[in-house]
């Protein structure tokens, strides 16, 4: 399970001074689970999951994976975590399957597990096309794929992505899509970004919408369409964030 609890995050910028990308966060995701943070570039979707993925520290707040504080704890937390980002590179010169093997490997695994693991997720993302092909001659589709693939190898509870279908066409996102779904009726703990509605009307239990910094509304679809007034999930977005992305503007 996630649970933040008032996580925030503050930089220094030279010319705004202090900003603050996280503003006391609070939700909680459950095993079996998908929770979707929606926002527009910039909201703090990106921030919020890497304080959850103990890449960054909170300037406050925290969150507690699993039982495992990300403050106090962030080894055993990443031992759990699968994390996902777009920022994440590929080594250029091994191939899909030494990627995968060699984060494995990272992850304590030994040989046997590592070959029944690595043959698991090839087949379950449709890799073995590409397998022994070098990570810089893989389209973006298969890049993808190929870092879910290295993310997952050790089977964590926790799966963290991060707009894990930006850039990509429309079958490599099904296939991606297919396969967050797939986890979560695994039983796994399952958050993701985006700011693409049909994603999140497709694959979210629980809607989380940030603008900010700042979660603004949160609920299911049927929730949130009652309280709004809207179907769309559009307009029941650009009614929650259009006051508060008006005042960011203005700052």
């Amino acid at each position: 399970m996630i649970e933040a609890r008032g996580l925030c995050k503050t930089f220094q910028d030279k010319k705004r001074g202090e900003v603050r990308a996280v503003d006391h966060v609070s939700f909680v995701c459950r095993p079996g689970q998908i929770y979707g943070l929606l926002g527009a570039n910039g909201a703090g979707k990106t921030t919020t999951l890497r304080l959850l993925a103990t890449i960054l520290e909170p300037t406050d707040g925290t969150a507690v994976i699993c039982g495992h504080d990300v403050v106090e704890e962030p080894g055993k937390v990443r031992s759990i975590v699968g994390f996902l980002s777009t920022a994440t590179a590929l080594y250029p010169r091994l191939t899909a399957q030494e990627m995968v093997e060699y984060f494995g490997r990272l992850n304590g695994l030994d040989n046997a597990t590592i070959k029944k693991r690595v043959d698991d997720m090839f087949n379950r993302l449709d890799m073995n096309g590409f397998r022994d092909r070098r990570c810089d001659k893989l389209s973006t589709g298969m890049k993808q794929k190929t870092s879910i693939a290295r993310t997952l190898v050790h089977d964590p509870p926790v799966m963290i992505f991060d707009e894990p279908t930006l850039g990509l066409d429309i079958m490599a996102a099904r296939s991606i899509i297919a396969f967050i779904r797939e986890c979560r009726d695994r039983g796994k703990t399952v958050i993701f970004s985006t700011h693409v509605m049909s994603e999140v009307e497709k694959l979210c239990d629980v809607i989380g919408i940030i603008q900010s910094g700042k979660l603004l509304a949160e609920g299911t679809l049927p929730e949130l369409r009652e309280k709004y007034s809207e179907h769309d999930l559009e307009e029941i977005f650009v009614k929650v964030v259009a006051p508060h992305y008006a005042q960011s503007e203005a700052v």
